[in-house]
């Protein structure tokens, strides 16, 4: 039976507007071709003229003939984005932060993602151990990038070991063949003191180099560990000695990539200096912002973005002046407190009839170790502020709701939020341009 898909949106103005495409047709092929997933689709939507058959709700088919730019998209989104079955995860990792989740939450909070297809869509990482050498040769073929993808180690024994799957070692070979097709790839090390950590690490980021330019960037995240680690491998966090220790290798590495190859490619995520107690390195240092994603250089970029903002209202004389009075709050994970409480005392210091209250939350939900701001509950905000002085609105980052939600991972919602605390909510970006504005502009 010939695989169809069904249409959720039709962008309008559109080639497939145009062409009276609606939500709930179904595709049944591309120049002839069956369409198994979103790979497929890309490739055969590129050229310039291409036949598209279609089936309406009726059950009538139309082959639609399109001349168009190549390249140029059609303006189709489907129900499902991968057009196939996602694809479960089939390892076992030590420091699966999945296996960490408290019982009782939303399923989806669950599932374990390995699929290619997600790297290349929406940027998620992929261990390859669920890629067979069909999807490779088509990542290859169909010029498929960047694929984003989790190393961990260069060892394969010790791969095999951290992942729990005896393919984990052989799987990087399949790095090889992405690099001889000259496949775009950015890379990740979750970083597991005692494993993968010292000597493993720099062996790892000398193999890794053999990938330059292909592979772009790597990243460095310390291991995330909730307090549901019963039953789980041994893990401990680091201290602030050790993650000294591991920012000094980074940026050894970095020095000398820099120098044979004019990026500096092995990164250190923004954890790692505030667990050192050091400052983010400068703009220049992350290539053009490649992991943010991964914690890598969002605050030096949010802090640039917040002295650029506030030089141009000085500039331009858009400062609210000395009468004006305002009280506000914000909140913001352990990582980033220092960072918010630094720019909103700057801030205040040229608006002086602001008062701005930031408040660290710590994550009692999952465990103090985690600092990240996305990974803070609707719970924790309402204990921990309930009672504090909040002002006219309160101010949280966005990356605490899920994605395309107004819910946090305990799913409350803003507006329940709203109603315990008593004061209106601001989802603030995490741009230094959305802070300033959403401190100076509201009313």
């Amino acid at each position: 039976m010939q695989k169809s898909h069904t249409v959720k949106k039709v962008t309008p103005g559109s080639i497939a507007a145009e062409l009276e495409i609606e939500a709930g047709d179904r595709v049944l092929s591309i120049g002839g071709q069956p369409i198994e997933d979103i790979f497929d689709y890309r490739f055969l939507v590129q050229d310039s003229y291409i036949e598209v058959l279609v089936e309406k709700a009726s059950g009538e088919q139309w082959l639609l003939e399109v001349d168009k730019e190549p390249d140029e998209d059609l303006g189709i989104e489907f129900e499902n984005g991968l057009m196939d079955e996602y694809r479960h995860c089939r390892n076992k990792c030590v420091f699966c932060f999945i296996d960490q989740m408290p019982p009782g939450m939303r399923d989806t909070l669950y599932f374990k993602d390995d699929d290619s297809r997600l790297s290349f869509l929406q940027g998620n990482y992929v261990t390859l151990t669920n890629m067979s050498d069909r999807d490779i040769d088509r990542i290859c073929r169909y010029r498929l990038s960047p694929i984003n993808i989790s190393f961990h180690t260069m060892n394969p024994e010790l791969r095999c070991r951290m992942l729990n799957n005896r393919f984990a070692g052989e799987a990087l070979k399949k790095v090889d063949v992405l690099n001889e097709a000259g496949i775009c790839m950015n890379g990740q090390i979750v970083l597991c003191k005692g494993l993968n950590d010292g000597a493993e690490l720099e062996y790892s980021i000398r193999e890794l180099m053999k990938y330059i330019p292909n592979l772009e960037s790597v990243s460095v995240v310390p291991v995330g560990l909730t307090r549901y680690r019963e039953g789980l491998y041994p893990l401990e966090p680091f201290s602030a000695s050790e993650a000294a220790g591991v920012i000094d290798l980074i940026e050894r590495y970095q020095r000398q990539c820099f120098e044979r190859f004019g990026i500096h490619f092995i990164h250190a995520s923004d954890e790692w200096y505030i667990m050192a107690g050091r400052e983010v390195p400068e703009a220049a240092r992350y290539d053009g912002y490649l992991q943010l994603e991964n914690g890598v250089g969002m605050l030096r970029l949010m802090l640039d973005e917040f002295y650029e903002a506030l030089e141009e209202r000085c500039r331009n004389g858009s400062l609210p002046s000395e009468e004006r009075k305002g009280e506000l709050s914000a909140a913001t994970g352990l990582l980033a407190y220092p960072y918010i409480k630094r720019m909103t005392e700057e801030l205040t210091r040229y608006c002086p009839g602001l008062t701005v209250h930031v408040y660290p939350i710590t994550n009692v939900f999952f465990g103090e170790k985690i600092t990240v701001s996305g990974l803070l509950t609707g719970g924790d905000l309402i204990d921990q502020l309930s009672g504090k002085r909040l002002g006219q609105r309160l101010l949280i980052p966005e990356n605490v709701l899920r994605s395309g939600e107004d819910v946090l991972l305990d799913d409350l919602s803003v507006g329940e939020l709203e109603k315990a605390l008593q004061v209106p909510i601001i989802i603030v970006k995490s741009s230094g341009h959305d802070f300033v504005r959403a401190i100076l502009e509201q009313d």
